[in-house]
């Protein structure tokens, strides 16, 4: 493989094409993948899966010092591979996840919906109109929820609408008060509804997203089109605030790098794999981070095992 090929491969992926793209554009790599995850998950061992998506994501080291030209060639297949199969395997386990949880409300056939109970309770606790999300009362959703036995089917039937979670009224108040005057940034926003939230409260915020799911997500002309190190060095936030980053993103390592930034939110899972660059969170050192288990558990629905983790600059 000629290093052109490889820059325009690079590029190409960049552009974040449809996970079928990937896989008709290279089928060794696919199939290879399918029979790692397959053979992980025959043996039932859900830590082996995480430890093959973490090696996956782990760059390609050379023992070599001095490289032939053919060596070299060799290298950069063997990195574009490597990196063609991470994105593979994460967004198969993803798709696996997802369908999994689908299997457990029982439809095998069909389209999934609410019946007109659940959904009017899901409707009436979690959206404004349609699938406008609101502010949802902890109180009345802790009280209304556990009437709704069609629950699992809820993640399924709005993800593909790019809505990962949905936010407690509560949850708003204390990324308020985290936040406070400093001037805050969302990056990876979608459609923006977390920023929304916070811009109702005062929050000097602003929203941006590269328009990468353009295919699923409606985006609001204040969901500005920035990717994230277009978006922070624009306009170099004190706060950044992130929900539910892709996993092994190339973009949350520039939050660190960014000298403005004194704390960084994350929203995602209590499963380290189903989201944000776990590798650079460990390898940055300017933050000290944790969990945040009174936010995390502010994050609905809880069958979600949400979680919230809090970078605080050190100096």
């Amino acid at each position: 493989m000629k290093q052109g090929s490889y820059a325009q491969a690079l590029a190409w992926l960049k552009t974040n094409p449809h996970f079928d793209e990937i896989c008709v554009r290279y089928p060794e790599d696919w199939a290879a993948v399918q029979q790692d995850i397959s053979t992980i998950i025959g043996r039932g061992a859900a830590e082996e899966l995480k430890v093959y998506l973490e090696r996956l994501s782990a760059p390609v080291v050379s023992s070599n010092l001095f490289h032939t030209k053919r060596q070299s060639n060799k290298s950069v297949e063997a990195a574009l591979s490597q990196f063609v199969r991470s994105r593979m395997a994460h967004e198969a386990v993803k798709k696996l996840c997802l369908s999994t949880l689908a299997a457990d409300t029982g439809v095998t056939k069909g389209k999934l919906r609410f019946n007109l109970f659940n959904g009017y309770v899901a409707q009436r606790l979690l959206f404004s109109k349609r699938l406008e999300r609101k502010p949802a009362s902890l109180f009345w959703f802790r009280l209304l929820w556990p009437l709704v036995w069609q629950k699992k089917r809820l993640m399924p039937l709005v993800q593909p609408k790019g809505i990962y979670c949905f936010y407690s009224r509560e949850l708003i108040e204390a990324l308020t008060e985290m936040i406070a005057s400093r001037s805050c940034l969302e990056i990876g926003a979608g459609d923006g509804t977390l920023s929304h939230f916070l811009k109702n409260q005062g929050i000097k915020i602003t929203a941006t997203d590269n328009y990468s799911w353009k295919n699923a997500v409606e985006y609001p002309a204040d969901v500005i089109n920035f990717d994230a190190r277009e978006a922070l060095k624009t306009y170099a936030p004190e706060v950044v605030i992130c929900s539910w980053p892709p996993s092994q993103n190339d973009f949350e390592r520039q939050v660190f790098n960014t000298p403005s930034v004194r704390l960084y939110i994350v929203i995602g899972s209590r499963h380290q794999f189903a989201f944000g660059n776990w590798s650079d969170y460990r390898k940055q050192s300017l933050f000290d981070f944790e969990e945040d288990k009174k936010l995390g558990a502010l994050v609905l629905p809880p069958e979600l095992e949400s979680a919230v983790y809090v970078f605080r600059r050190k100096i």
